[in-house]
């Protein structure tokens, strides 16, 4: 069973910046995507950038698109998410993911296994 555990998340100012990583164990030998997801207060669960591994794709919200980028160290079984020009907007828990379904790819609904999450709050 695949298991995450986020880290890196922190209090920044906007325009600042961040690296979330997230250790996996678990994988099956050929990942279909993995991704990274978010939580602000009192507001659904909402994907922020998927990695389609074998395509070697990504693909981000536009509300991040142009200021995250999604990475991965196959070998170190580590998926990191670096964010820049962060926004008071951004503030959330994130959450990285290794859907087997992939509808969970991009909809948080189909993700069978969630870790703890990160918190970043960025302050104006």
């Amino acid at each position: 069973q695949v298991q995450v555990v986020e880290s890196g998340g922190g209090s920044v100012q906007a325009g600042g910046s961040l690296r979330l990583s997230c250790a996996v164990s678990g994988l099956p030998p050929r990942p279909y995507c993995m991704a990274w997801f978010r939580q602000a207060l009192g507001k659904e669960r909402e994907r922020v950038a998927t990695m389609y591994i074998e395509e070697n794709k990504s693909y981000y919200d536009f509300s991040v698109e142009g200021r995250f980028t999604v990475s991965r160290d196959a070998a170190q079984n580590m998926l990191y998410l670096q964010m820049n020009s962060l926004k008071p907007e951004d503030t959330a828990m994130y959450y990285c993911a290794a859907p087997r379904l992939a509808d969970g790819c991009y909809n948080a609904a189909y993700v069978e296994k969630w870790g703890q999450g990160t918190q970043v709050t960025v302050s104006s």
